[in-house]
Formats: structure tokens, C-alpha cells, sequence
């Protein structure tokens, strides 16, 4: 007993002798991971309302491949417009309708000119021997035509004053679309301008386009100065900047694709309104290089090809592309276009990202050009001459 109480005592002074054990408080929480979430999802909360303007921004997490950061983030949804509601239905209603069937389907082939047609002999040659297989209409803007094939006779349309780099060129094209719309039996519908020269024969051209189910619309995304830097946000909330769209106006189209263009109005005005030279100040926006790359992009980007096949020589890297004069003209140079079976993009940034892509037709690799043009005039004697021999070796 004595032995247990001198123990109790021992332990008792032994706590004296220890220091008192320290009471652990709450482990602290680990605030610096919270704080770092919640920056992370400001940050994502703001890129996704404010996505990347400048075509450096869109390079944070991959310099192979500029896609903005808003691409992969979740869509955004909003209410749209009793306009935009009418806009989509009879887009869609016209797309989902069967194409009228045709026992004799034509292409129309529509030129876009100032006047006379400096290539109506050449294209004399190309329709020849092929009647009730086209039609042909001409808006003349300035100067009644003077022709010289007589598939050209009285096939002009009323026109009206076109002024380069306004909607005044849309405008005509839409005019023309009308115009060849009359024609049931207009399948296709190719504009060209009074420079364009084909390159192929007839028969070539008219079996690639009848026979498929595509347009042949260039669109694609420039992130530059000359693409999207001509966006405006006046054109919200119908066009948002991410859809935006550059690509040649030299097009063909399917008479489906024909229809919708006449039908919208919706976007066209948008385009009318805010994509125009001198904009925003300092801003040139030229609608025939935005509105239908843009407005198919967003419509119908499936149905369209995103290149066009009318050939332009831009390496000379000038505000219009090269002209071709009689001494550039050579079989070597016709069978250096026609051998070409890639669609290549050139952004306008600092650095000129290069995009390429196969022409892909029915699902195969194919040429991609059907047409050219700068042709000076001074050209068509040559051309006609090698036009005669070339297509005979096709």
C-alpha cells in the first residue's frame, strides 16, 4: 500500500515536472487550394462570357492549332429572337425539302461584269455543242454589252450599279440567283466574273457539279486583321464573332442553297448594315468576302465544300491577286491549275498561318479548279488556241 501511494505521489510530481501537454487546435484549412478554384473559375466564368479577341490569346495551351479557348467550352444558350425563330424554320424547311427533280438539269452559269465580256469567244467554245445543258444570264453594271457569241444574245438582266467592296456586289449576285431561279430546271448555279476563263471542257464541268450534293463556297476562319478583325459587334445577337467567316465570292451553288440566299433577310441586313469599308471607324469589312461564308457556316456547314472552284493566284501577297497576261499564259500553266488537288488558306496575321486541305469530291481527292481568273483580255486568242488542245488531252 505504501508502494501504490508513493507511486500516486510519483506521478503527480511528475507532471509538475513536464511541461503541460500543448492543446492542438483545428488543422488549418487549406484556404490557398479554395482561393486557387475560385480564380480558376473566374477565370473560366470570364473567358467564357469575354472569349479571346487577338489570335495570340487562342495559343495559352497549344501553339499547333489555333482554336479560341471558348471552343471547348459548353455552349452558351440564349432566347432567341422572334426573327431569328422564323429565320431558322424556313432555313430548315427549305434545306429538308427534296430538290425538284429535273429531266433535263442545267447549270447557270452567271457573269458578273462592268460591260462587254472580253471572253465570250472562248466561252463560245466551251458551251458549243452542248445546248439546253446551260443557261446563261450577264449583269452588266455600267456598259450595255456588245457581244460576240450569240450564246451571249439578250441574255442580260436588269442591273444595277456595283461598287467594288460593298453590298452592292451582293446584291447582284442575288440578283442573278433570282433571275436563274426562274429556270426550273437550273440545278447549279456558278458565278463568274468577266476575268474567269475555264479550264476544263464542258462535259468535265458538268458532271462535277450536277453530280453532287455540295456548294462550292469558300469559308474559312481568319483570325487576322483581313478575317476576323473585321467583325463588329453590331452584329449581335444574330452573328457572334466565333462564326464569323472569309472566303472567295466566287461560287457555286446547288438550287437549294440557291433558295435559302433569297430567303434570308435576317442576316443579310446585318451584313448590310455593319460589314461595309470604313466601319467602326477604320474598319474595312467587304460583304461579298463575309456574309455567305458566314451565314452557310452557320446554316448549313456540312453542305458546303469551304473552298471555291474558280482559281486566284494571291502569292503575290497584293490587295488584288495576280493578272494574268499573254506571255504568263502556256499549257504548262493551265496543267499546273488543273493538277492542283489541294484548297489552301492564308491567314492574315503578323506570322501568315498556312491551312491546307484536300478537295474532297463525293468522298474522293480530286482536281479542284473548274475556273480562273485574273484572264487579262489580251489573253483570249492564246487561250482559245489552248484551250482547243488542252481539254482534248483531259
Amino acid at each position: 500500500m505504501k508502494l501504490s501511494k508513493e507511486w500516486r505521489i510519483g506521478m503527480k510530481d511528475m507532471q509538475q515536472i513536464l511541461p503541460p501537454p500543448r492543446n492542438r487546435g483545428q488543422l488549418k484549412k487549406p484556404t490557398w487550394i479554395i482561393v486557387l478554384l475560385l480564380l480558376v473559375c473566374v477565370f473560366l466564368v470570364l473567358s467564357y462570357i469575354h472569349p479571346p479577341q487577338t489570335s495570340g490569346s487562342c495559343y495559352i495551351f497549344s501553339a499547333s492549332s489555333c482554336e479560341t479557348f471558348s471552343s471547348w467550352l459548353p455552349p452558351s444558350f440564349r432566347v432567341l429572337s422572334d426573327d431569328e425563330i422564323a429565320s431558322s424554320v424556313v432555313i430548315k424547311n427549305i434545306l429538308n425539302t427534296p430538290p425538284i427533280e429535273s429531266k433535263n438539269p442545267k447549270i447557270a452559269f452567271m457573269f458578273l461584269s462592268v460591260g462587254s465580256l472580253p471572253f465570250e469567244k472562248l466561252w463560245g467554245k466551251f458551251f458549243q455543242g452542248h445546248e439546253g445543258r446551260f443557261s446563261i444570264y450577264i449583269h452588266a453594271s455600267r456598259d450595255k454589252p456588245v457581244h460576240t457569241s450569240p450564246y451571249f444574245v439578250n441574255r442580260e438582266i436588269r442591273s444595277d450599279k456595283v461598287e467594288w467592296g460593298t453590298v452592292s456586289m451582293v446584291d447582284a449576285e442575288k440578283r442573278l440567283l433570282a433571275n436563274a431561279l426562274k429556270d426550273p430546271d437550273n440545278q447549279h448555279f456558278v458565278l463568274l466574273s468577266d476575268s474567269c476563263v475555264p479550264l476544263r471542257d464542258f462535259d468535265y464541268v458538268y458532271n462535277y457539279l450536277i453530280h453532287t450534293n455540295i456548294s462550292f463556297i469558300d469559308s474559312f476562319t481568319d483570325p487576322g486583321p483581313h478575317g476576323s478583325g473585321r467583325y463588329s459587334q453590331h452584329m449581335l445577337p444574330e452573328v457572334e464573332k466565333k462564326f464569323f467567316r472569309k472566303g472567295a465570292q466566287w461560287f457555286t451553288m446547288k438550287r437549294q442553297h440557291a433558295v435559302v440566299v433569297l430567303a434570308d433577310n435576317l442576316y443579310y441586313t446585318k451584313f448590310r448594315d455593319y460589314c461595309k469599308p470604313g466601319m467602326d471607324g477604320s474598319i474595312n469589312c467587304y460583304a461579298d468576302e463575309h456574309y455567305l461564308p458566314t451565314f452557310f457556316h452557320m446554316h448549313d456547314p456540312n453542305g458546303i465544300a469551304n473552298w471555291s472552284v474558280t482559281h486566284v493566284d494571291w502569292s503575290e501577297r497584293k490587295w488584288h491577286p495576280k493578272s494574268y497576261e499573254t506571255k504568263d499564259v502556256s499549257e504548262q500553266l493551265l496543267k499546273n491549275i488543273t493538277s492542283i488537288t489541294e484548297s489552301v488558306h492564308v491567314t492574315s496575321e503578323e506570322r501568315r498561318e498556312t491551312m491546307i486541305m484536300p478537295c474532297m469530291w463525293n468522298g474522293m481527292n480530286r482536281p479542284c479548279y473548274l475556273f480562273a481568273r485574273k484572264f487579262l483580255p489580251e489573253t483570249q486568242d492564246s487561250m482559245i488556241e489552248l484551250f482547243s488542245n488542252y481539254t482534248t488531252k483531259q
